[in-house]
């Protein structure tokens, strides 16, 4: 019997080593569920189909604070929910869903007044995408010097793919929160704190007099809640309404306003 030829026996090998450099390329598919890093500061990942949780690092004047926020696609385009810190990381993301995702941002909203949710504005303005709020929202966001979302919403509406409802104050007295039917998604925004908070954080603006009826409220509205998604580190399930409720019962009394 003949030996196999130089060429024959090199085959398999050359199959092989293509197979595992298939295998071992990670993927960067705007469909995986792993975490992608867009920037430093900036990172975004699929909680749900349709639904992305994106990630952005304050600056060292803000304690390089995470914050969260949405981006949710709606049809062919996407509606970008709280903007980031800074312009930079609204332009890192509006970006990414243009030219990655293939869903353009084509209207924004901010769940009230404070830099970790407005921080953006000025780049989705100086690209003609409308950013809506509440009234309060505006009126408090011009009174602090921060950027103005000029587009209103209502107390309680829909919003595309979107429900908003405002359900009382709580950490702020504009606070809004969002929600995603199809998948069950509540985005808190900083009304509600993650599971590994062990205080309400940033109480200047805060009402935990009103916050306790402002959760209930919260619960009602949207009973079939399934994951929440907090202002800031991990989302969770509903269990985050009752640690918010726990820790405002913890809050000294020179909290109350």
């Amino acid at each position: 019997m003949s030996s196999p030829s130089p060429m024959t026996s090199l085959r398999p090998c050359a199959l092989l080593l293509l197979l595992t450099a298939c295998a071992t390329t990670p993927s960067v598919s705007p469909t995986s569920t792993d975490e992608i890093v867009l920037a430093e500061d900036v990172r975004i990942r699929r909680i749900a189909p349709g639904v992305w949780m994106h990630m952005t690092n304050a600056g060292k004047e803000w304690g390089f604070t995470p914050a969260n926020g949405l981006l949710v696609e709606d049809g062919d385009t996407s509606i970008l929910v709280d903007t980031g810190w800074n312009p930079r990381h609204a332009e890192t993301l509006i970006t990414w869903a243009r030219d990655s995702l293939r869903h353009p941002v084509r209207a924004a909203l901010v769940t009230h007044f404070h830099m970790d949710r407005t921080g953006g504005i000025p780049t989705l303005d100086a690209q003609g995408i409308a950013v809506h709020a509440r009234e309060d929202t505006a009126r408090r966001a011009t009174a602090q010097g921060n950027p103005v979302p000029h587009q209103r919403l209502s107390d309680a509406q829909d919003f595309g793919p979107l429900s908003v409802f405002f359900p009382g104050a709580g950490h702020a007295p504009d606070n809004l929160i969002v929600y995603h039917p199809a998948s069950g998604i509540l985005y808190g925004g900083c009304f509600i704190k993650d599971a590994a908070a062990k205080d309400l954080g940033n109480l200047e603006d805060a009402d935990t007099a009103a916050w306790p009826a402002s959760l209930e409220r919260a619960r009602a509205h949207y009973p079939d809640t399934r994951v929440i998604v907090p202002g800031h580190h991990a989302p969770g399930g509903p269990e985050l309404l009752v640690h918010t409720e726990a820790l405002l019962r913890e809050a000294p009394p020179a909290a109350s306003r």
